[in-house]
């Protein structure tokens, strides 16, 4: 293999032990990186290690031999509980594969234990397994691992086993925050003993700097490797044997430029990024039609027990396409990778870099295509200073037909390729919005029709973004979409049983009211309320035959009462009360006229 050398592995300042020379020579690396002739001798001296590489450059053996070594010479041997090396990574494909080379250095080291705790398996089955087999090195991702620290009443004191720890490395770093996994890093780092050697090693380490300091490093030594050739001011962050390109078309035509070049290069193994998981579950399965006699993997994020599986699949494949989201973008090793195509540019910039470094790893050839549509041509000058990332323009040659009917007829087949369809264009579009580099990628400048037939769409969803759109340019089917049926026969007759409800709900009469035009109906009811309560007041005013002397008299008489039955006046007090206060009713009122209290006819 044509490697980007720094020096035999038998240069180095400090020795490595025979059985890891031995391991080095089997796996074919004859020469080391630059990133390992600067990284082992620092971290085997004890030295706290913040490594900045361009991805692809071998990181992983640069702390993978260093925990080997630091374990070797520890003066107390590690007991069966006792875990000695932590590696924390952000994604369990990364964890897979980290665990894979530990595991070809570990055949020679039986004394040494790993355990893989990633997410995707029973929680309950690791708590299991490291109790029966105990573990010194453990390489996990941070959901599974905080995980792992509050199972002490299922018997597992990882807290405990960890004050051995002698060395932490934290793998992409910078993704590790980017991801939000910031809480759960406080949490692990807060059970983890301060006196340890810290590693931190990413491609785009530099943006994220401070942070990564305050996660734990000691006065660490920075190091930052660059591409041979390249002046100390570019700081180019893709490989120099990667030859980066991008291709102008219209919404319409991309993917019969996808399919038509995948076609051109079946023999080849190449990975498709899309923006969402659910534009990889709709162009996933059309590519599995439209590419003939190729094997299609479908990876994201969404995906959970399935994912280590078909990495693992694809991993193996001589060729093939792998269709997926930017989960397989950080760290993953896929050997000989051809072509990285960038069907929907990433959400973020240093995103582009590292999936373009899924290809040209450890000094071979690779190759990288972005598809970008007229209007976000700028997006080439952006990444070129940016993140020091040249592109060449591409003419894609070769014979593009139109793919487009065939897909739309796959949808008029099966409801469900109908329904995938319907959520790729929504979240392609929800993404497209919150893209970072906002000034490029603007959805104002997103030509909806055009989208639509390119995702060759049999009508339009209902969304905000499309709400008081006409759009003349987007030809709706004459079918119509409720009577396409799904080919799952269990799951047809659900929504027959669903729409035989709805039906039955809009059949059932509803009582009719009287609304006032151009009123709110809030509004009508409280000013009904209103009169209604005027009126009645009104009312019970004109019937009252009870003035308010009266109803002072009756309240006074009450009082009176009280305070007789209480004991608190005689008998002989309460008639006084009671007559004194007739009296002055009827002083007030004068005498009646006439005996009978009437007027008298004058």
């Amino acid at each position: 293999m044509d490697n980007t050398t720094e020096g035999r592995w038998d240069s180095l300042p400090l020795k490595l032990n025979d059985g890891i020379l031995q391991t080095l020579h089997e796996l074919k690396f004859t020469h080391m990186t630059p990133v390992q002739a600067a990284c082992i001798p620092l971290f085997m001296s004890n030295k706290d290690v913040a490594a900045e590489a361009v991805t692809g450059s071998g990181k992983t053996l640069a702390f993978v031999i260093p925990i080997v070594e630091l374990l070797l010479k520890r003066e107390e041997k590690l007991k069966k509980m006792q875990v000695g090396a932590l590696v924390v990574t952000p994604t369990r494909e990364l964890a897979l594969q980290i665990s894979e080379v530990m595991e070809h250095f570990l055949h020679k080291f039986p004394q040494f234990t790993q355990i893989l705790l990633i997410g995707g398996t029973n929680p309950i089955d690791d708590v299991e397994k490291f109790k029966d087999q105990g573990a010194n090195i453990v390489i996990a991702t941070p959901g599974r691992l905080e995980d792992m620290f509050r199972r002490k009443a299922d018997g597992l004191d990882l807290a405990g086993a960890v004050r051995s720890l002698d060395v932490l490395v934290l793998d992409e770093a910078d993704r590790l925050l980017d991801m939000g996994f910031e809480t759960s890093l406080n949490t692990i780092l807060g059970h983890l003993p301060k006196q340890r050697r810290t590693g931190l090693f990413s491609a785009t380490q530099t943006q994220e700097l401070e942070k990564l300091v305050r996660a734990g490093l000691r006065n660490p030594v920075r190091i930052t490797v660059k591409e041979k050739g390249v002046a100390a001011t570019a700081s180019q962050k893709t490989p120099s044997r990667l030859s980066n390109y991008y291709t102008i078309c219209r919404s319409e035509d991309k993917f019969n430029n996808l399919v038509a070049f995948l076609r051109q290069h079946k023999h080849e193994k190449n990975l498709v990024f899309f923006s969402t998981c659910a534009c990889v579950e709709y162009y996933g399965r059309a590519l599995e039609t439209l590419v003939k006699k190729v094997t299609v993997h479908c990876i994201h994020g969404k995906m959970k027990n399935k994912r280590n599986k078909i990495f693992a699949d694809f991993r193996a494949l001589k060729s093939g396409i792998l269709v997926c989201t930017d989960v397989m973008a950080r760290g993953i090793d896929i050997p000989e990778v051809n072509w990285v195509l960038q069907y929907d540019p990433p959400s973020s910039a240093s995103a582009f870099v590292h999936r373009c470094g899924r290809t040209a790893r450890i000094g071979n050839q690779g190759n990288a295509l972005v598809f970008l549509l007229p209007m976000e041509e700028s997006y080439v000058k952006f990444l070129a200073i940016n993140q020091k990332c040249p592109l060449q323009k591409m003419l894609l040659t070769g014979d593009v037909v139109d793919v487009l009917p065939k897909v739309k007829a796959m949808a008029l087949a099966d409801r469900a390729m109908f329904d995938r369809g319907m959520r790729a264009f929504v979240s392609f579009v929800q993404a497209y919005a919150k893209h970072e580099c906002s000034l490029i990628f603007r959805i104002k400048d997103l030509d909806f029709a055009a989208l639509a037939r390119g995702f060759a769409l049999l009508r339009l969803p209902k969304m905000p973004e499309l709400r008081g759109k006409t759009l003349p340019g987007f030809p709706a089917t004459t079918v119509d979409t409720d009577t396409i049926r799904y080919k799952d026969k269990h799951r047809e007759k659900q929504r027959q049983k669903m729409l035989a409800e709805l039906r039955e709900k809009d059949d059932t009469p509803f009582p009719k009211k009287n609304f006032i035009k151009n009123k709110a109906w809030s509004k009508q009811k409280t000013r009904k309320e209103r009169k209604k309560k005027r009126s009645a007041k009104r009312k019970h005013n004109e019937d009252s035959d009870v003035d308010d002397e009266d109803m002072k008299e009756l309240l006074n008489d009450t009082r009176i009462l009280k305070k007789l039955k209480r004991g608190q006046i005689s008998e002989e007090d309460f008639e006084k009360q009671i007559t004194s206060g007739t009296k002055s009713k009827h002083k007030t009122e004068g005498p009646p006229l006439d005996g009978s209290g009437e007027e008298e006819d004058v």
